[in-house]
Formats: structure tokens, sequence, C-alpha cells
């Protein structure tokens, strides 16, 4: 999924709102005369392997792939849904999605083509979701599409998922603004292989899309013209590059050089220095999304849920927004944002209490040593917390963490990993593997508060992203319940008791709730970024 995968390798949801960090006065007589009307120039210091959205495994993947497919119900900035190529949003008031819950029914726009001139009808829909599920596609997750028996086609602008049982997310899931946001594929073109791992399509792709694929310099950047055929409207911006630039420094370079419209995705070390630059407007976006110390759960001692809540107790997450992340991101209480609807503020807390993070580790049975090391059973408590070497965040904090920990008698031992390894997916994965006592990690979810994919018992790795190993069935019980349902009261009284499991259970100590760093030239209008997928409504776009 998004998840970890996405949001790490490289994957939120919503965003009820976007904030800006500072004003800056309009340059007088108009546009500045560094920018180039008609062409927008971005900067990401991430590279994408692939353009085919069902086998992508970065955020920066489902970025680029963006310009040129569409969902069939997207998200904005305000968190509402959005139909795209679906007509209207299948909902239970206009019957698309059935009494008893498991038929969503999609009526599709009859206008739109693929930029080959082919008509996107049904049947691209039907594909997609089978190539989804054909065994030998690599997929990044099937989660909620195998809660689907099949897609039926009745007609060319109809398409209807039949459910094995209700699922909540599902209109928010299938074709959507997911943590997993995967596109709709041409059939015309793609249905003629037995798989999709190795097709010219994932480096070369047609869409339906605002922007078509002109061309991709690997290591350099891609290129992308308007598709004056889009079905939403012309879109204003005639051109779009994206560069592809692995150093941050040398992008916060060129933005100052003014090579460069925006900065996608800028990590919280260079926000100081992009708040500076004169003519950029920078915005902390936010997103439903978490940092969090993931704990193995079945490695001693750290089964013990009483050890793994003192050592979050002893952690002060506001100290570790403000020297790690510059203030960028929100301190954390539990995994779901303050924003979402799901949020439930009795659950977990921010704040540090080191009175009684030792008091629990006291009646654990683990005692200080001569050197405050505490010990069990001639067994010192220490702490492996594993990292992204190549991420200055993840090497940051990991100290501070380190030090915060020292103060109960808990001992750290930071082991640094490549982020490939440390996100691996199974048999290649840290994490994954189960191979940590304690890992650092970055989770980006989607526009529904669905987290089960990281705590029930069935997505346990290397079956799923439950790579803490975590299993409660009281915890896969009021999973059932909130994805059981689509109605809203009783989903978040669900997530209310999800919240409190995870806080008393605490397999994951969740640090912060980060919030997307976009620095954007001051000329883009209609730019308004939902947290998820920020070029969502790229055809609106203007410079």
């Amino acid at each position: 999924m998004r998840g970890a995968l996405f949001g790490a390798l490289l994957g939120a949801s919503l965003l009820a709102t976007s904030g800006c960090t500072r004003t800056v006065t309009a340059v007088p007589g108009g546009r500045h005369a560094w920018t180039i009307p008609g062409t927008l120039r971005i900067a990401t210091s991430l590279s994408p392997n692939t353009f085919n959205p069902i086998l992508s495994t970065q955020q920066v993947e489902a970025f680029v792939e963006a310009f040129v497919f569409d969902p069939l119900v997207a998200t904005d900035a305000q968190g509402r849904d959005v139909p795209i190529l679906a007509a209207t949003v299948p909902t239970l008031d206009n019957g698309g999605i059935s009494r008893d819950g498991l038929t969503i029914t999609y009526r599709l726009r009859r206008n739109v083509r693929w930029q080959d001139g082919a008509p996107f009808t049904s049947r691209d829909v039907a594909f997609t979701f089978d190539a989804i599920m054909n065994p030998a596609t690599a997929v990044a997750t099937r989660h909620g599409y195998d809660q689907v028996i099949r897609v039926e086609t009745p007609d060319r602008f109809t398409a209807v998922f039949r459910l094995k049982r209700p699922f909540a997310p599902a209109v928010r899931t299938f074709f959507a603004h997911s943590d997993a946001p995967y596109y709709i594929l041409p059939a015309h073109l793609l249905a003629q292989y037995p798989d999709l791992n190795r097709v010219p399509f994932n480096q070369k792709p047609i869409g339906t899309g605002p922007f078509r694929f002109v061309r991709w310099l690997r290591g350099d950047r891609i290129e992308y013209a308007a598709n004056d055929d889009y079905f939403l409207g012309r879109p204003k911006l005639r051109k779009i590059v994206v560069h592809l630039v692995p150093d941050e420094n040398t992008i916060a370079s060129q933005v100052r050089a003014r090579e460069v419209d925006w900065f996608s995705a800028a990590t919280p070390r260079m926000y100081p220095q992009l708040t500076s630059v004169d003519g950029i407007d920078v915005r902390l976006v936010p997103m439903n999304a978490n940092d969090a110390i993931i704990f193995n759960t079945e490695h001693p001692p750290f089964g013990d849920p009483g050890v793994r809540r003192a050592i979050g107790l002893a952690i002060d997450k506001p100290l570790l927004v403000r020297e790690a992340t510059f203030g960028t991101t929100v301190a954390a209480t539990e995994d779901l944002p303050s924003f979402m609807w799901a949020f439930d503020p009795q659950a977990g807390t921010a704040a540090r209490d080191l009175p009684q993070a030792n008091a629990l580790l006291d009646r654990a049975g683990w005692k200080r040593g001569a050197d405050g090391v505490r010990t069990k059973n001639g067994k010192r408590l220490t702490m492996g917390l594993a990292f992204r070497s190549d991420s200055f965040t993840d090497r940051n904090r990991g100290v501070l963490i380190a030090s915060m920990l020292k103060d109960a008698g808990v001992e750290t031992e930071l082991k640094g990993y490549a982020t490939s390894l440390l996100y691996g997916p199974p048999h290649a994965g840290i994490l994954a593997d189960g191979k940590f006592d304690a890992g650092l990690q970055t989770w980006y979810a989607g526009s529904d508060p669905d987290n089960s994919t990281q705590l029930t018992c069935d997505q346990v790795a290397p079956k799923g992203f439950n790579w803490s190993r975590y299993c409660n069935p009281a915890m896969d019980a009021a999973q059932h319940a909130a994805l059981s349902h689509y109605d809203r009261p009783t989903r978040k009284r669900a997530y209310a008791v999800i919240e409190e499991l995870l806080a008393h259970d605490a397999p994951f100590v969740y640090l912060w709730w980060p919030r997307q760093i976009e620095a954007v030239n001051t000329d883009l209008k209609s730019f308004h970024p939902n947290g998820i997928i920020e070029n969502w409504n790229a055809w609106q776009w203007s410079i």
C-alpha cells in the first residue's frame, strides 16, 4: 500500500485545509519575470520505477501517474468526494450503494476518450480490476479489491462491483484516492498480456488524464503536454516538466535560482531555507498520515504492552516536532489526525510522563542497574531501533529518542538501513520480515480512516502490512464493525474502540502527524493539494 511502502520509500486522508507558513505579496505588474507562462517546472528528490499505477510502490509514482491517468472518484482539498471518470459518486441515498451494502454501482461519464482516441468504457474498469486480482501481476496490495467477487458491465457506461461482504471504505478505495491510489488502465491496449509486470506501456503510458506523456529521461526528467481533448476541460497549462533531482540541497538551489516553480514533497530539513525564498509560497498540507515507532510484538520484552506504553510515555513528542521537523509536523496522540472525522480525543497522549513511564517499567519487573539501564533476569532493557540511514530526519530523531529513553532506563541501539531494505517486501525487508525490535516508520493513508491493514490478525506479515505482528481479537471485532457498516455514527463508535485499544496495547508509539511541505511559485493558480494526490486537479492549474 501507499502506506509504508508508498509513504516511506517514498505514499493520506484529507485535508480539511491547506496551511500556509508565510504570506508573499504579489509582484507588481503580474507574473514574476522568471515565470514561463503555460509551463510548470517541478522538482522532486524521488525517482519513479514505473508508470503503471497498479504496480506502483512509491508516492512519487502515484504523483507522476496522476497527470496521465484518472480515478473513478477523487478527493478535493476539503476532503469531499469528486466524481472524475464516474458521473456521480455512489451513495446510499442515490442508490449507488445497495441497502445491503453488497453492490456498488458506478455510472460512468460518456464523453471520455483514451489519449489515443479509443473510447473509455466499463470494460476498462472491469479489466483493471481483473489485472489487480491476477495472481501473476505483482501489485503492491489488493486490500479492498479482495472483497469484490466480480465487476459486472451491464452496459458500456455502468460498472457494478459485487462484494463478498459490506465494505464501508469501498467508494474511497476502488480506483480512488486511497492509500493505494490505483487508476483505470486501457483494456484495448493491455488485455492481450498474461500479466502487466513487464510491458512497454509501463514506460510509455496512455491514459485518459489531462496531460499526455511525452518522454521519460531516466534520472533526469519527465515531460508532459496538455491533452486538449480532456473531458473535464482543456488544461490551462501547456507543458509540465518534472525534474528528477536526488539531492534536496540542489533543488533548493534551483528554487533560489528560479529554475523550478515547485519543490514537491520537501522533507522537514529543507523548510527553514525554503521559507526565506522570495516569491515562493511554502504550504504545510495536512494528511492522514503518521510517523511512529513500530514494535515487533513477537520480540521480548516488546511483547509486553506495559513496556511499550512506558517507552511512549518517556518520549517528549512536542520536543521531537521542534527539533527533528522544525515545527512542520504536529505531535500525535494516536494514528488518526485530529482533523479526521474518526479522531478520538480521549485516546492516547502527546505529553511526556516520565514518572508514569518509570512506574510501568518498575511494575513490569525492570529494575535500574548501577549504570542507570534497567535489567530483568540478568538481561538489559535494550531496544534496537531500526531507521532509514538515508533519511536526515530519521537520523536526527533516532538520536533524540535514544536520549529521552535513557531517562527511563531504556538503552537504545540505533540500526540504520537503506530505505529500500528497511521497507522492502517480504523476504527482502527488515520490517516485513520481522528482523527488528522497534523501527521508525512513516505511514501515509488515504481519504478513509481504515487502518485495518496494519492492525488485524489476518494482515500479519507476510500476508499484509501488519509488520508489528500485533493480534488482538477485540481489535479484529472493532475493525469488522468499522468496515462492515456504511453509516458514519456506527463507524465513529467503532473507531473510538480501535483508538482506545491502540492506546492501551501500544503496538506503535505515534510520534507526529506529518504535513506535506509544498514550496510553489506564487504565480501558480488553482493549486489546491488534498494531502493524498497533490495534482488531483491539475487541469485547472495555470501559471
